[in-house]
């Protein structure tokens, strides 16, 4: 779907995780945005834009950076280094549109279990924590409700992913509507 002018097109969960690291390093470093820019060849802006997961970098342009950052090119590719929520809000699609989107990528390695979560109105549930490593991603079908970590929970719409530690203590609760909510749990393989 082509966004409308003047309108911006979602960021991918690709270019937020490259953007994430890519801050992440530089201030790691003590680093500058101007002077990682500088480093790398590229305007401030532009890196403005990467850090913020709005940009589609080439893959020379994440090899500038990663030489600047002095650093293997692969870690700037290095997803789910935080468990830390992470919330892709639903798009719209034009009627008659077909949509699909890559709302999250699970590494190898993980336990996954498909869960369909229904709550009705007015219903407060805390979930407990899982085993350490567990990751719970919750997407709306329908309705509305606040979920996640119990002290940064989020407000969910219809079509809203929401990724979080699952280890640590989170809840569930639905306002005056009922939700329906697909639960996957990734959990670590203990070998």
């Amino acid at each position: 779907m082509t966004p409308a002018p003047g309108e911006r097109r979602p960021a991918s969960s690709t270019a937020i995780a490259v953007g994430a690291q890519i801050r992440q390093r530089r201030e790691q470093r003590g680093m500058s945005s101007a002077e990682l820019a500088r480093r790398a060849g590229l305007s401030k802006a532009t890196l403005s834009q990467l850090e913020a997961g709005r940009g589609n970098p080439t893959i020379e342009t994440l090899d500038a950076l990663a030489i600047a950052l002095r650093i293997p090119l692969t870690d700037l590719l290095a997803r789910d280094i935080d468990p830390g929520p992470v919330h892709v809000p639903g798009t719209d699609l034009a009627d008659g549109e077909v949509g699909r989107e890559l709302l999250r990528r699970i590494s190898s390695g993980n336990s996954l279990e498909i869960w369909r979560l229904r709550m009705p109105p007015g219903t407060h549930l805390d979930g407990v924590p899982h085993a350490t490593g567990t990751i719970e991603h919750l997407l709306v079908s329908s309705g509305r409700l606040t979920a996640g970590p119990a002290d940064a929970p989020a407000d969910l719409h219809p079509g809203d992913l929401l990724a979080f530690a699952g280890d640590a203590p989170h809840l569930y609760r639905t306002g005056p509507e009922p939700a329906d909510v697909t639960v996957v749990i990734a959990s670590p393989i203990m070998s």
